[in-house]
């Protein structure tokens, strides 16, 4: 016998799965197209009123500029008017996807005019109007050091973070955060200890060190005793290594559960409560606005072009070197094409729908699991930034569990905001 649930985490039934900043990053973006059209106009006009087809053709550059900020501009503007129209079966949240993979390509377009554009003044060189190239390199730099600023804040970088992580909370003496770190305290006669579980290239193991200045590791072995919910114990060594205790045994998922913790003074209580990560597949990956990230991008990209140009422009006027300005183009050429490879392979395999947290799925089948329910299928995918989709199939000897208990498990996950549940129940029960 199968039973379906298919609901979004929030009250009613919509589909509005937009990112948390969008009508925010909306604004800055149209700012950023009012800033670039402006000087470009003015650089057009003003270089036909003074003879300098130099200042036109950065004019002209500029607009191309625009254009690109046009592209985010529009996605934004049109997927939240239309956030809940139904003919969009999971929102409008993946239009800032598909419009960071265009921008992408057009990005990638541009790295290879400007290496094309730089090989062929390798070979063949033109004269170049110092006194005219560098001050509008200069200016164009300003504008992109300012459109760069209308847009910076928020998770739009186009790098990523490893770091450690634990779970939980504090039980009886609180819950603290060392960096990226959830740690809980351990208050003693002689200090505070922290217990963390450490997973950070490495299989989970719990970890404890001393948090009060002075305060000596115990000499002896300590224990960790985890109590799961179904009443299972398991016991966990922890021996010194270098400057705080680690145990020897990878702790199973999921990391939820009861800790007794045996120090020389006692024994002390602590609970590990499962949360959602934040690491390269997980949070940083599907909560990254990829259509801010790619007008960022854009104007960063032209910004490290101005910089290289106006060095290169500088040391051929200095020293006559005129190959150092077709060599700055090559490498802003191969900056811009990095830089666009990472966009559309982020972008790309959202559109195809990839799954974004490999990790989190593997949490999800672990706590699903963890009484003697049989996880059949999962797929996890995004359908905006910081919203993930999810299809779970789950087969139960334990007739009493509908889809809402399975769906009511998996709130912890609060990036999870639409989950469609299956759950096939044995006829034996």
């Amino acid at each position: 016998m199968s039973n379906f649930y298919d609901a979004p985490f929030e009250a009613g039934h919509d589909h509005v799965f937009l990112g948390a900043g969008h009508e925010k990053n909306e604004r800055k973006t149209w700012a950023v197209i009012v800033l670039c059209s402006l000087m470009m106009v003015a650089e057009i006009v003003g270089g036909s009123l003074f003879g300098s087809l130099a200042l036109v053709a950065d004019g002209l550059h500029m607009s191309t500029h625009a254009g690109a900020m046009l592209i985010a501009a529009l996605a934004y503007t049109y997927a939240r008017r239309h956030a809940k129209d139904p003919r969009f079966v999971f929102g409008t949240g993946k239009l800032g996807d598909l419009a960071g993979f265009t921008s992408a390509i057009v990005l990638a377009m541009i790295a290879l005019l400007i290496a094309y554009e730089a090989v062929v003044r390798f070979f063949s060189p033109v004269p170049i109007h110092f006194n005219e190239a560098i001050p509008i390199a200069v200016v164009g730099l300003l504008v992109n050091i300012a459109s760069a600023w209308l847009l910076s804040g928020g998770d739009h970088h186009g790098h990523s973070h490893g770091h450690s992580h634990g779970h939980g909370h504090g039980h009886a003496h609180g819950a603290g955060h060392d960096h990226d770190e959830e740690v809980l305290r351990i208050s003693t006669p002689e200090g505070v200890f922290a217990l963390s579980i450490f997973e950070d290239g490495v299989p989970p193991v719990f970890r404890l060190t001393a948090e009060t200045e002075n305060l000596a590791l115990p000499v002896n072995a300590v224990t960790v005793t985890t109590i799961r919910p179904d009443g299972s114990r398991q016991e966990f060594a922890l021996l010194r290594n270098a400057d705080f205790l680690e145990s020897t045994t990878e702790i199973p998922e999921p990391h939820a559960f009861t800790a007794v913790v045996g120090l020389a003074g006692g024994e002390h209580v602590v609970e590990f409560k499962e949360h959602e990560h934040g690491h390269q597949e997980g949070h940083g990956a599907h909560h990254r606005d990829h259509n801010m990230r790619a007008a960022y991008i854009h104007v960063v990209a032209d910004a490290a072009v101005s910089v290289l140009a106006i060095v290169g422009l500088l040391l051929a006027k200095t020293f006559g070197w005129l190959w150092m300005d077709p060599l700055a183009g090559v490498v802003g050429a191969l900056v811009i094409a990095n830089w666009s490879y990472g966009l559309i392979r982020d972008t790309g395999g959202i559109l195809v729908d990839i799954n974004p947290d490999r990790r989190m799925a593997s949490r999800m089948k672990a706590l699903l699991e963890a009484d003697g329910d049989k996880l059949v299928d999962l797929h996890v995918w995004r359908i905006g930034p910081g919203h993930l989709s999810a299809v779970v199939s789950v087969a139960t000897d334990k007739p009493l569990r509908g889809p809402q208990f399975y769906h009511s498990q998996l709130r912890k996950f609060d990036s999870l905001s639409h989950i469609t549940v299956e759950v096939h129940t044995s006829r034996a029960a």
